[in-house]
């Protein structure tokens, strides 16, 4: 699953979990070396801290140390780099889902969800996006990773709305919720 800041990747995995998925987030390996370097784990240092591994290991290094956990109805949240996509491509069942909502609806999520390092104001949202889409390829990259997405679901309205658009989906990839 890919998608920007706010826009509902964490409740579509909820809704998946609910299902019988594991889900599984290339964010939890930045937060374990994040926390191995004594960082506090706010976006800006889960970043840094995932650019460094990427500059380091190759861009597809979170991928890779998750793609060993993986089955057949897993969920891999917070992929952010098209060398993630890459790698987990070699999984035959592989679906990249892009989790999208309006730069308003994802601002007042971001503020109404309160997460330590969320962003204040609307321009400090901006400018943390734009870190997040880097031309660097062992840094963030998420518009031209959401363009690899396979199905995009949109997350304007409520969860209802979404979990409708989940199961239509899912009946889709001829895998009915259970």
């Amino acid at each position: 699953m890919t998608g920007a800041n706010a826009a509902g990747k964490s409740a579509v995995a909820a809704w998946l979990a609910d299902r019988g998925f594991r889900v599984h987030s290339l964010s939890d390996a930045v937060r374990e070396e994040a926390s191995a370097r004594g960082l506090a784990p706010v976006r800006e240092h889960l970043i840094r801290v995932g650019n460094a591994l990427r500059r380091a290991e190759g861009p597809g290094v979170l991928a890779l140390r998750v793609l060993p956990r993986l089955g057949r109805r897993d969920v891999v949240d917070s992929i952010r780099n098209p060398a993630e996509v890459d790698v987990l491509r070699r999984l035959s069942r592989f679906v990249l889902l892009g989790v999208w909502a309006s730069e308003d609806v994802r601002f007042r999520r971001s503020l109404l969800r309160a997460r330590t390092g969320d962003p204040a104001t609307i321009d400090e949202f901006r400018r943390r996006e734009e870190d997040e889409n880097a031309h660097d390829p062992t840094a963030q990259q998420l518009a031209s990773t959401f363009r690899l997405a396979d199905h995009v679901v949109s997350n304007e309205g409520d969860l209802a709305a979404l979990h409708r658009t989940l199961a239509d989906l899912l009946a889709g990839l001829d895998a009915p919720p259970r």
